[in-house]
């Protein structure tokens, strides 16, 4: 209602002023009519003519714009009121009844003066007025408040996407507090947990029982992949899990796997560093962390450098050029006596009984794995520079790719094919980062790109670490369900409808997950 009545108030303070100007120029007609003076009295009816148009003109496109200005809406009113005011004043309303001999010059003059200021106040204010008009000038003043909220935008964005991934790589208290306490009771009772210059069971390297393996610098979850796969398993006494993490783990890991027996599982827990092949004169990702340029891509802290590319930030985490990500290309070596091996990441859970997978005809492919491609996503155009000219030749873009987290390899046909060699091919030439960014999946990707069977989708679902729209249905007939992506089930930034999927097989019985508050 109030705006009605503002707009109502504009629209008549524009009427009230074309009337106004209307009657001055009337009467402005009717004293020069009879002044000797033609050219003084045309210079004022012709600018007082044009000003009544103008005005007029604006008068009518504030109408149409309903304008909302109230002080705009005064000041026309108060000048309407200058032009009525003028015309009925006493000592020039005397000028439109007397004849032409009686007309008193000097009044004549005194009215053209005044008329000319009101028509200076006129162009005042339309040229104050003009921002509410000129479209172009409006264009213009919102593109440049668009882009100005734009660059606010993407600044906002990009300090989001770092701070989300501090949240996603930082170590959760109660994480580092499990790993501190199972560590001090290793240092406690050394002789109780220590394994060195003892015999290796012989169920550690026999290649007729189903061997896992899980590289893992997190206790808490590499356990929860054991625990959920030997619950599940019918018969876990055949199955056997080669866990291998760094040195500053270790014991905590060793402790972890002793507290409990696993269902009669098999369980190695060894350190990246009990692999002595694995040194930078032999693996080109060691060869590579001592480059000085490599070294300050990852390791300078500078927040500036971390946030100014928000979609490439997440390869600046050194975890992707750390050994323990890379020991999957390197499992015919590491297992020689083995002929297949099943990796897991240790952000999956396992539902279901995955023997299964032994008796999959590989047709002498390597890499069993889930594809993930769908329309134009997932493709290996998304994961390899193809303007590169090595690239382009080798690869199709279009080809489909796969994931990591649930694979399967023939480690026969893996040394039958050269495999580790054609990593260490590619993974050398792409050292400054001209063929892919970084990770693992791209130079798996390549390193498999002719030797790998796509297994059936209900093997591996994926996407539990950022995609709530998952359905219920499609989790429950998985046999496994990996949380990749930022918000992992031990973070607090998990989602809450599929955290129970791991939680149910974290071990909250436990003294020393308890003592951390887990579940808290």
């Amino acid at each position: 209602m109030a705006l009605h009545r503002t707009t109502r108030a504009s629209a008549g303070a524009y009427r009230m002023l074309a009337l106004g100007i209307g009657v001055a120029v009337l009467l402005l007609f009717i004293v020069t009519s009879h002044s000797s003076d033609d050219q003084q009295q045309n210079s004022i009816r012709k600018q007082a003519d044009d000003h009544k148009s103008l005005a007029l003109a604006y008068a009518s496109y504030a109408r149409k714009l309903k304008l909302e200005n109230s002080k705009l809406v005064r000041v026309f009113a108060d000048l309407s009121r200058n032009y009525t005011d003028l015309v009925t004043k006493p000592s020039y309303h005397a000028l439109s009844e007397s004849d032409s001999v009686s007309i008193d010059e000097s009044t004549l003059r005194k009215f053209e003066k005044e008329v000319k200021e009101r028509i200076k106040m006129t162009r005042q204010v339309i040229a104050e007025a003009k921002e509410s008009f000129d479209n172009q000038l409006k264009i213009q003043k919102l593109k440049d408040t668009i882009f100005a909220v734009n660059e606010q935008l993407t600044k906002a964005k990009k300090q989001g996407a770092f701070s989300s991934l501090i949240a996603a790589k930082s170590i959760p208290k109660s994480l580092h507090c499990l790993a501190m306490r199972l560590m001090e009771e290793r240092i406690a009772h050394m002789e109780k947990y220590d394994v060195e210059g003892k015999p290796l069971p012989p169920e550690i390297e026999d290649p007729k029982l189903y061997h896992y393996a899980i590289f893992s610098d997190n206790v808490l979850a590499a356990s929860v992949v054991v625990n959920s796969a030997t619950k599940n398993a019918k018969e876990p006494w055949k199955h056997v899990f080669h866990v291998v993490t760094d040195k500053m783990n270790l014991g905590a890991m060793q402790v972890m796997f002793k507290l409990k027996d696993y269902n009669g599982a098999h369980i190695e827990v060894k350190a990246v560093e009990d692999y002595k092949f694995l040194n930078s004169s032999y693996v080109p990702v060691l060869k590579q962390l001592e480059s000085a340029n490599l070294q300050k891509f990852y390791f300078e802290n500078k927040l500036e450098n971390a946030t100014k590319d928000t979609t490439n930030m997440k390869f600046r985490n050194p975890k992707y050029l750390s050994i323990l990500n890379h020991l999957r290309f390197y499992l015919p070596e590491m297992y020689p006596k083995l002929h297949r091996i099943l990796f897991l990441d240790d952000d999956i859970v396992v539902q279901k009984d995955l023997t299964g997978l032994w008796k999959i005809d590989m047709d002498g492919k390597v890499n069993g794995a889930v594809e993930t491609c769908f329309g134009s996503f997932h493709r290996y155009a998304q994961y390899m520079n193809f303007s590169h000219p090595l690239i382009k030749e080798k690869f199709n873009p279009k080809a489909c790719a796969w994931a990591y987290g649930m694979n399967f390899f023939d480690l026969d046909a893996w040394r039958r094919e050269k495999c580790t060699e054609e990593y260490h091919y590619w993974q050398n030439l792409n050292e400054n980062r001209t063929l892919w960014k970084l990770g693992t999946l791209p130079p798996g990707l390549i390193t498999f790109y002719s030797t790998t069977k796509p297994l059936d989708k209900s093997w591996h679902v994926l996407g539990l670490g950022y995609n709530p729209s998952i359905g219920m249905e499609e989790i429950r007939n998985a046999a496994v369900v990996h949380f990749n992506g930022n918000m992992k089930p031990w973070l607090d930034i998990a989602m809450n409808q599929f955290r129970p999927l791991w939680s149910k097989y974290v071990d909250y019985d436990l003294e020393f997950v308890q003592s951390c508050n887990f579940g808290l």
